[in-house]
């Protein structure tokens, strides 16, 4: 039977019954909007960005640069929806969300072979044909719950924290400049704001001192290395936010020519730049206390938050336990996973997380290890004493046999994931025509 249920219409969902719809199956994809949202959502729109909206690096000597570049060779639609929406964002992709949500929504709504339907789903459900979870980082208390029934105390929940965004017509350019680290892609997408040691060091002792939203007793708060918030960066040291997202070098101020000894950098948010979001600024302070901490900065002073931050909860599985190479859960046959329940972090990872969910449950050839999607594969199977969510990186793919310099190497391996993906491509395509 050519029939799949997707659970989700986040980044993984609706990628994953986009590209099952094209490969020939009637898809039927649940989504909870707008009868229930969860904590971080504020749009009914499907692949809402919640966090940042950055999809990062979009040079292909950047891993998650090449994956891009292979799902826009492979056909995803969360690719084609996000470059018709980017806005100035320098050397990274980054989209304006509420256009990009609309975009990706209206394709969905508008393809035939999906049916949308709005409602709850708080348990895994029983079916005689497949089922894709891709209920995300925020999977709802009791389908979560019947998801660690299955899979057993391999069922994990950790915390991310999401940044706040301002209104740029409050920031003051008397004081901030724009500029892109090293003049990358242009001064248009980035605005600075410097800080001299002495407002440095006062704004650490304020992060430090501020009052934190706590994660409830029975909660155990595992945080992403890759998405911490300010003031768990901050209790790591006093320099330590200067030599992480306030890290000035390549940020020389141009009115002076100097550097300063820190820099808040905001990077543009929608098209028309009326908002910045403030970069790698994830916090769990409480929202007086944001005000009141982030208006500290040189050119915030009289800042007007659209957007606090606050802090969320991410669930996952122990994916090369709980997973098959199909990303079919073993305890339970016909049900895949697909997004960041399996343990991949990123936007971007999602939608390939979707995508290769989907052509593997169409019976497609794995693709190769050399390539970025071949990485994602690699990352979820490998085995190891506390598995815990990644973004793609070079270590996930297959190493080139002849040394090189880093540069020149991931160049390198770019290349042959390019060349050895166009074979794989060619190969799934005949596959794709002949399920249709």
């Amino acid at each position: 039977m050519k029939k799949v249920t997707v659970v989700g219409a986040g980044l993984a969902g609706c990628e994953a019954a986009f590209q099952l719809a094209g490969r020939g199956f009637d898809v039927v994809l649940v989504e909870q909007k707008p009868v229930a949202r969860t904590p971080a959502q504020t749009s009914d729109q499907f692949c809402e960005l919640v966090c940042s909206n950055s999809m990062r690096g979009a040079a292909l000597a950047n891993a998650v640069g090449l994956l891009k570049e292979e799902l826009r060779r492979a056909g995803s639609l969360v690719m084609a929806c996000a470059d018709e929406t980017r806005v100035p964002a320098g050397g990274a992709l980054a989209v304006d969300r509420d256009r990009f949500a609309e975009r990706v929504t209206r394709a969905i709504e508008a393809n035939p072979r999906i049916t949308v339907e709005r409602r709850v789903v708080e348990a895994i459900p029983d079916s005689d044909h497949p089922v894709v979870l891709a209920t995300g980082p925020l999977t709802g208390d009791a389908l979560a719950a019947d998801l660690a029934r299955v899979v057993g105390s391999e069922h994990l929940a950790y915390y991310d924290a999401i940044a706040p965004i301002v209104d740029a017509e409050s920031i003051d350019m008397n004081v901030a400049y724009r500029k892109s680290r090293y003049d990358k892609g242009g001064d248009d997408a980035y605005v600075n704001c410097p800080l001299d040691e002495a407002q440095y060091r006062a704004f650490v002792a304020a992060i430090l001192g501020a009052q934190k939203v706590e994660p409830r007793a029975f909660e155990e708060t595992r945080y992403f290395e890759g998405c911490l918030p300010i003031e768990v960066m901050a209790s790591r040291g006093e320099m330590t936010l200067a030599f992480g997202p306030m890290k000035p070098v390549g940020l020389e101020d141009p009115r002076t020519g100097k550097r300063p000894f820190a820099v808040v950098q905001l990077r543009q948010e929608d098209e028309a730049a009326t908002a910045y979001n403030l970069v790698g600024f994830q916090t769990r302070m409480t929202w007086p206390e944001q005000k009141r901490v982030f208006c500290m900065i040189p050119g915030l002073a009289k800042a007007e938050f659209l957007r606090l931050g606050s802090v969320h909860r991410n669930t996952f599985v122990n994916a090369p336990v709980c997973l098959d190479e199909r990303m079919q859960l073993r305890a339970r046959p016909g049900v895949f996973l697909a997004g960041q329940i399996t343990g991949v972090e990123g936007y971007v990872e999602s939608c390939a997380g979707g995508f290769l969910c989907a052509h593997l449950l169409a019976g497609g050839e794995p693709p190769p290890a050399t390539t970025a999607l071949g990485g994602i594969l690699a990352h979820l199977a490998r085995k190891v004493d506390d598995y815990q969510p990644s973004n793609v990186t070079w270590a996930h793919v297959s190493p080139l046999e002849i040394r090189k310099k880093k540069r020149d190497r991931y160049e390198a391996m770019a290349e042959r994931a390019l060349a050895d993906f166009t074979g794989w491509r060619a190969r799934f395509a005949k596959t794709d025509d002949a399920l249709i």
